[in-house]
C-alpha cells in the first residue's frame, strides 16, 4: 500500500488539509496518508526543509512526500517532483529541496507540467496530489514532468565560516514544540571547524563552552535532589538530528519558559561559535 505524507503550512483551522486528504483518497482507495507537520510557519522554507530533512529517512522507500509550502504555481516558482534516494519529493522550486538534499544528487528531476489540466488554484489539492497518486500507481516522473537539471537555492541558510577558520556564525532556524532554539550549525561542521579545540557559543547575551550529550547530563546526580536547581537552566547539545540545539532543562514556553522565550532565541536570531587557539 503507498504511503503518502504531507508537510504544509496550513495549520488546524482551516478545511485545506482535509480537502487534501479527501482528493487523494477520491483517486486510490488504498493509500496510507501521514501528516508530518501542518505546523509550519507561513512560507518558511527553511523550516520545512529541516522538519520533512529529518523525518523522510523514518519511511520505507518509495514513500511519496507531499510539501506544500510556498508553493502558488507562478513563472518564479515552478513546480517539480524528484526521486532521492528512494523517496519521491513534490514541491515547489522555492530553495525547499535544495536545502533537503544538500550534497546529494537526486535519481530523476523534473519540472511538473500538467497544471494545463488543471481548473483550480489549489496548488497541493491539484497538481501535487494529481502527481502523488500517478506515481502511487506505479507512473513515471517523465510521463508528468519534463526533465531538468537545476533547482533553486536560497543563500542565507547555511552558516558561514570565518577565513581563519575559527568562526561559525550561523542562526536560529528552527524551534521545536518545546521552546527549544535550533541553530543550522551540524555536527560535522562544528567538528570540521573546530578540530577538538575549546569554544564559546554566544547567542544574544547567552554564552556557553560545552555541548552535553543529553539534557540530563546538566545535573549532578550526587547533590542532594532539593538543591539541584536545574529547572529553567540553559544548556547546549547535538539534537537527535545531529544540530545545535540551545534549551533550558525541562523548558515550558506556557509555563516556565524556554530557550526561545527566556533568551530571547527567535527564529535568525544569531548563533555564533568561536574556536580559541590551541
Amino acid at each position: 500500500m503507498p504511503i503518502i505524507t504531507l508537510t504544509t503550512d496550513f495549520g488546524w483551522k482551516d478545511p485545506y488539509v482535509g480537502a487534501v486528504k479527501g482528493a487523494i483518497y477520491k483517486e486510490l482507495e488504498n493509500v496510507n496518508i501521514v501528516d508530518i507537520s501542518h505546523e509550519v510557519t507561513p512560507f518558511n522554507i527553511a523550516e520545512a526543509a529541516y522538519i520533512i530533512k529529518n523525518a523522510y529517512h523514518s519511511f520505507p522507500d518509495g514513500t511519496i512526500h507531499i510539501i506544500g509550502v510556498d508553493a502558488e504555481h507562478t513563472p518564479e516558482n515552478i513546480h517539480i517532483a524528484v526521486l532521492l534516494k528512494g523517496h519521491f519529493f513534490i514541491c515547489a522550486d522555492n530553495g525547499v529541496l535544495a536545502l533537503i538534499m544538500n550534497k546529494l544528487r537526486p535519481e530523476k528531476l523534473v519540472e511538473i507540467n500538467i497544471h494545463d489540466r488543471i481548473s483550480s488554484n489549489f496548488t497541493t489539492l491539484d497538481a501535487f496530489v494529481s502527481t502523488a497518486c500517478h506515481i502511487a500507481r506505479g507512473g513515471t516522473l517523465e510521463v508528468i514532468g519534463k526533465p531538468i537539471s537545476r533547482i533553486r537555492a536560497i543563500s542565507g541558510v547555511t552558516p558561514k565560516i570565518s577565513e581563519t577558520k575559527n568562526i561559525i556564525y550561523g542562526q536560529v532556524i528552527y524551534i521545536d514544540n518545546y521552546g527549544n532554539s535550533v541553530a543550522n550549525i551540524n555536527k560535522e561542521i562544528f567538528e570540521q571547524i573546530g578540530k577538538g579545540r575549546k569554544f564559546e557559543l554566544s547567542a544574544r547575551n547567552e554564552r556557553f563552552d560545552k555541548i552535553f550529550k543529553r539534557y540530563s547530563d546538566i545535573i549532578n546526580f550526587d547533590d542532594d535532589e532539593k538543591k539541584r536547581d536545574v529547572d529553567g537552566k540553559g544548556l547546549v547539545i547535538f539534537n537527535s538530528a545531529g544540530y545545535i540545539e540551545i534549551a533550558t532543562y525541562k523548558s515550558n514556553p506556557l509555563t516556565v519558559g524556554s530557550a526561545s522565550t527566556l533568551f530571547g532565541l527567535q527564529i535568525n536570531a544569531p548563533v555564533i561559535i568561536t574556536f580559541k587557539e590551541s
